[in-house]
């Protein structure tokens, strides 16, 4: 079986657009998306969304609920996605998590029986009072006791080359994005490694990151990679998103 992705959108935040990129102006309103990948060997997710909580109140963001407005509908959780796709979330195999902020870790709790990809480097500053602090990381959202796959730099999840974690450290110190080859070509999901378009065309960097110069560094192999005829789905930007939560590009 051909490996086939399919994209959801679990939740949606608003905030001010100097938040996320460098001194812009104006609002974004930003998709937080997941993904099914379907593959003969078994089901695997990449990120999982808002958690469940923050369909009814922020309380779960504390201080990051002043910066962020939350749209999460009933029917946007992960479970319920998957259940939309026929897929019972207790029988997905893997969870991969780029890294572990609240908007890529939040459903986590829906998968209880999958197997936990995520860099070792990621892990560990996970568990680092400092990056805690630093990151707003919430270990009630990832820390849930699922078998652990701590990857070291590249991760091939499927043994055959069409599903690889692949290291883009700088937004965290253990950020990862996922390329997946699909009869169509090439894609990478790039999650916070390269918020959305604008970021990459204009090397317009968020107002805070692990290592900028690792960021810049994964930036420009994405321009190779496109120039080389990959696409490229980022992480939280709305023209590549319908307002009905579906990706507006073809795979």
């Amino acid at each position: 079986m051909a490996v086939r992705i399919f994209p959801m959108v679990c939740g949606w935040l608003e905030v001010d657009a100097k938040f996320i990129l460098d001194q812009q102006p104006g609002r974004y309103k930003l998709p937080i998306p997941s993904f099914l990948i379907e593959h003969s060997k078994g089901r695997a997710v990449f990120d999982t969304g808002l958690h469940r909580d923050l369909q009814t109140n922020a309380d779960r963001l504390g201080a990051l609920g002043k910066v962020f407005q939350v749209g999460f509908r009933v029917g946007e959780d992960l479970a319920s996605r998957l259940r939309s796709h026929d897929v019972d979330p207790a029988r997905v195999d893997f969870l991969i998590n780029s890294h572990l902020h609240f908007d890529h870790v939040g459903g986590n709790a829906d998968l209880p029986n999958a197997r936990l990809i995520v860099q070792r480097r990621e892990w560990e500053a996970g568990a680092d009072p400092d990056l805690i602090r630093k990151n707003g990381y919430n270990r009630a959202d990832f820390d849930l006791g699922h078998q652990l796959q701590l990857a070291d730099g590249e991760y091939d999840v499927f043994g055959d080359g069409s599903v690889v974690c692949i290291p883009t450290y700088g937004h965290t110190a253990g950020h990862q994005s996922l390329r997946v080859r699909l009869e169509s070509g090439e894609t990478v999901l790039t999650a916070d490694s390269c918020y959305m378009r604008k970021a990459l065309d204009e090397m317009v960097f968020p107002p805070f990151a692990h290592s900028y110069e690792a960021m810049r560094s994964v930036m420009e192999r994405y321009r190779a990679m496109e120039r080389a005829g990959t696409r490229l789905i980022f992480g939280h930007d709305s023209a590549q998103w319908r307002a009905d939560g579906t990706l507006a590009l073809a795979l």
